[in-house]
């Protein structure tokens, strides 16, 4: 399991704002998701969530499922972390999959996203 970066999760960011900016909603989603995933599984690591880490090890790969069990275990340290993971798993699956969310919905919703960038990465 390859410990996630600060830098890819603000990359995401910025790409995300940067496709948000031209219009390319569906695109901006997914990249708004990334950095959301990113900065999870960051957590994951930096809190040392040995119950998640075990079966990501075992699986060989991060899933859903996964990311879900870690932002409930973090919202015992930060009751914060499971809404914004709520609001990017929205991104992903409403903005993404079904191309169902306006700009204005996107708007709102990064907004989760990047507090939990910002209270990852200090940025």
């Amino acid at each position: 399991m390859r410990k996630p970066s600060r830098d890819l999760i603000l990359r995401f960011l910025s790409e995300a704002d940067e496709l948000l900016s031209r219009g390319d909603i569906v695109q901006a989603c997914e990249k708004y998701y990334k950095a959301a995933e990113e900065a999870v599984k960051l957590l994951v690591v930096e809190n040392d969530l040995k119950e998640v880490i075990k079966e990501v090890q075992t699986k060989g790969r991060w899933d859903a499922g996964n990311l879900f069990k870690a932002s409930r275990l973090l919202r015992g340290r930060d009751p914060r972390v499971a809404n914004w993971w709520r609001s990017a798993w929205v991104l992903h699956v409403d903005g993404f999959h079904e191309m169902s969310l306006s700009e204005k919905e996107v708007r709102k919703l990064k907004e989760d996203v990047r507090e939990l960038v910002a209270y990852v990465t200090g940025k």
